[in-house]
């Protein structure tokens, strides 16, 4: 079994994921990394130069490779539940859990970063807003979903160990 962690931007999936694999002693991967490493770019570039189509592409085929693997915490892109095959696979090999924070939260969280490709847009806050409500029913699709706007890296991790604890 895996724990795949999916949800939007800036939710923290890579600093929950890193500090949960670490407290269980299983091994972390971020997709977006693995992504970056295969291709040799990153991944605003990938967007700039190939499209997101093709980038979906690539996540969708490291996902299947990474699905192969027990016992991992992975970190999702936001997207990748925008593909019902994807989360299919993840539900079938292991438990999809949802990170979630408000709007507020995350362009706080963001706001600093550069490479965000969907967020290079004059009104980011507008565009997290719409691409929040246009992924919501995508992200309802996740086992268990988890509230980290108010909450600490430590408190997310205690949260999901209670979560699995009671799900055996």
């Amino acid at each position: 079994m895996n724990i795949y962690l999916v949800g939007f931007m800036g939710t923290g999936k890579t600093s929950v994921g890193r500090q949960l694999a670490k407290q269980k002693g299983w091994n972390f991967v971020d997709l977006d990394d693995l992504i970056e490493l295969q291709q040799q770019r990153r991944i605003v570039d990938i967007f700039a130069q190939e499209g997101e189509a093709y980038f979906r592409k690539v996540e969708k085929k490291i996902l299947k490779q990474v699905a192969t693997q027990k016992k991992f915490v992975v970190a999702c892109g936001g997207g990748i539940v925008l593909d019902p095959d994807n989360i299919k696979l993840m539900k079938k090999t292991g438990i999809l859990i949802c990170l979630r924070a408000t709007g507020e939260a995350i362009l706080k969280r963001v706001s600093a970063s550069t490479h965000r490709p969907i967020l290079n847009v004059a009104k980011p806050r507008e565009r997290i807003e719409l691409l929040l409500k246009m992924r919501a029913p995508y992200y309802m699709q996740a086992d268990k979903t988890i509230d980290t706007s108010r909450s600490s890296i430590k408190q997310v991790v205690a949260k999901i160990t209670r979560m699995l604890s009671d799900k055996k």
